[in-house]
């Protein structure tokens, strides 16, 4: 079936990676549903770190050139909520203590 969308292909470090955002928005990625912002993160994202924050688990990926939280409530065994990460948000330090992300 073809919806008239299509995405680029782009090499990293010898991996060829889906690029997001050709063909989708933030604000369409925003309006997904959670089993459709985890299949869209499980086919084109590349997981980065999780963090344990408050009563959650919080796996970071990178989607594109963006940051998407997905927060895990073990407890209640869901996902809870999936956002863009801004990349001034105050929990972003709790990230830059495992990793290196480039801000700008």
């Amino acid at each position: 079936m073809d919806c008239g969308l299509s995405t680029v292909d782009i090499q990293i470090d010898h991996i060829t990676r889906s690029k997001f955002l050709v063909t989708m928005r933030k604000e369409e990625f925003i309006n997904l549903t959670i089993p459709q912002k985890i299949k869209t993160l499980y086919l084109e994202g590349s997981f980065v770190v999780a963090i344990r924050y408050y009563r959650h688990k919080v796996n970071l990926y990178l989607l594109g050139d963006e940051y998407v939280e997905v927060f895990y409530n073990h407890k209640l065994d869901q996902i809870e909520k999936i956002e863009f990460l801004a990349r001034k948000h105050s929990r972003m330090k709790f990230y830059l203590d495992q990793i290196k992300i480039a801000q700008g």
